[in-house]
């Protein structure tokens, strides 16, 4: 079986993962910034690094999660100007920015609970480490990468390239375009060159949320926490670094920056990116009208969405497609991802109750059949490549369906656990269960209802055997209004979610 190649951005091609430190792996990702609800793509983003960090896990490695949580310094419009996102929420509420900070941060939890995302290991603010920015900024500044201007501190792009920086290798934008594609914008007048990112802010006299610092009352650039958290908890050196394709540039490429310029050395050895999301092949955002909340998906709330949509159903959409192409959100394929996370949903709640029998006696125990087997165990090799060909989730869900098939053949009484063996029934059973549950982080959701329906099923039961199908058909009728369906067979009458 091949060994984990990942795409890392900066190279531009899949890699070899290999580790700094094997089996410890240091792993960054960008929080949000807390002024909001936490939108879709950034929960695509969350999903992507925490299906890296379960299968990281997985295959033995472990893992130092680190996910901030951006709480100041983030501008509106993402650039040097404007008001802190957070502090402009706060005063059109009239509330404290901590106020602001902490709904918005309980509502992110519940989100990725509900999504079954596991906790980073740390999840440390910007607000939190003011001390280290305000020490990342002095050094900078000592080593002539920086300057002071009007009380606010720019880190010197020209000075860094001339030194053998090389700003714009992540993105691959040319630094003389991105002068000539960059206009002089009003308050920009105090850099020295429009490239220039702010590292330290001087505050306004209305700017809610400030510090005390060598250069006067001011704030973090926003581009300055990630390189101060990522470094303090994983080294000036660490291995993963990921985010949503939006922050390539300028973010992560004037992370890379501010990581170089204070240690000499680039500070991430592999960077990865998810794509972006669409909805009915246009770009997900507000002002088209098309951009829906998770909770919105969950209680089919939306305008464009004809129902409701559970967590469990969106996390197996989301990994249904490879993280670095472009997602598409429709009904139709929301509605495919729920008939399909239907399907192995109740394939494991099925295998989590089988055993392997046998046979009553050794004669009639059947021969075991080497085709079936290995086709089990190809499955399962293949799930293994396909994570290790850079987190292939969609090729990976593939082969859970083809073990679902066993599982259904045995539950049906088309198979006997006999024609398998002991060893590959065990395979089957082991991999259908930490597939689903360990690395892609798919649960049984529970039904506040199931004891009225197993209350239903045996009524079912005893109203087909006195022949009173009238009431059976309304039984019927019921359990397909819950997206279930009653199976009659050979050996038993079950119900399951429909096919």
């Amino acid at each position: 079986m091949q060994p984990l190649h990942i795409y890392n951005t900066l190279a531009r091609k899949k890699e070899l993962f290999e580790p700094l430190n094997a089996p410890y792996v240091g792993m960054y990702v960008c929080g949000p910034t807390v002024y909001n609800y936490v939108h879709l793509g950034n929960v695509r983003t969350f999903l992507t690094f925490d299906t890296l960090y379960r299968y990281l896990t997985f295959i033995g490695y472990k893992v130092r999660y680190v996910r901030n949580l951006t709480d100041v310094g983030h501008l509106v419009g993402d650039g040097d100007d404007g008001e802190d996102k957070i502090g402009r929420m706060a005063k059109l509420e009239k509330v404290e920015p901590m106020e602001i900070v902490q709904r918005f941060t309980n509502d992110f939890h519940t989100v990725m609970a509900q999504f079954n995302t596991f906790p980073p290991s740390i999840e440390p603010t910007a607000t939190g480490h003011m001390v280290e920015q305000i020490e990342a900024v002095e050094k900078l500044l000592d080593k002539g990468l920086a300057y002071e201007s009007n009380g606010s501190v720019y880190f010197d792009i020209e000075t860094y390239n001339q030194r053998g920086g090389n700003y714009g290798k992540l993105s691959g934008r040319i630094l003389d375009d991105l002068l000539n594609d960059t206009r002089e914008l009003d308050g920009q007048s105090e850099k020295r060159s429009p490239l220039d990112f702010a590292i330290w802010k001087r505050a306004s006299p209305e700017h809610l949320m400030r510090w005390n610092s060598p250069w006067g009352e001011g704030f973090p650039g926003w581009h300055l926490e990630c390189t101060c958290m990522s470094t303090k908890y994983l080294g000036k050196q660490f291995d993963i670094h990921g985010g949503g394709m939006d922050l390539k540039f300028p973010h992560h490429e004037c992370e890379i920056a501010q990581g170089d310029g204070l240690s000499g050395i680039d500070p991430v050895r592999y960077w990865m990116h998810s794509n972006m999301l669409t909805v009915n092949g246009q770009k997900m955002s507000k002002s088209l009208g098309n951009s829906f909340l998770p909770s919105e998906l969950f209680a089919g709330s939306h305008y464009l969405l004809e129902q409701a949509y559970s967590p469990m159903t969106v996390r197996f959409f989301m990994l249904q497609s490879h993280y670095r192409s472009t997602l598409d959100f429709s009904n139709e394929a929301l509605k495919a991802a729920q008939k399909g996370y239907r399907r192995l949903a109740n394939g494991l709640r099925v295998i989590q109750t089988m055993t392997y029998q046998p046979g009553e006696d050794a004669a009639s125990t059947e021969l075991a059949d080497e085709k079936k087997q290995q086709e089990i165990r190809q499955a399962v090799q293949q799930f293994y490549e396909a994570m290790n060909d850079d987190l292939n989730t969609a090729v990976g869900i593939a082969q859970l369906f083809t073990l679902l098939k066993y599982i259904n053949m045995l539950y049906l009484h088309q198979i006997e656990a006999s024609v398998l063996g002991e060893d590959v029934f065990n395979l089957l059973k082991e991999s259908f269960i930490t597939f689903m549950h360990d690395v892609l982080g798919l649960r049984e959701e529970g039904s506040d209802n199931q004891p009225v329906l197993e209350g239903l099923l045996t009524l079912y039961r005893e109203y087909k055997e006195q022949k009173q199908y009238d009431k059976v058909d309304q039984i019927r009728s019921y359990f397909k209004a819950q997206g279930l369906a009653i199976k009659d067979m050979k050996h038993q009458i079950d119900w399951a979610y429909e096919e």
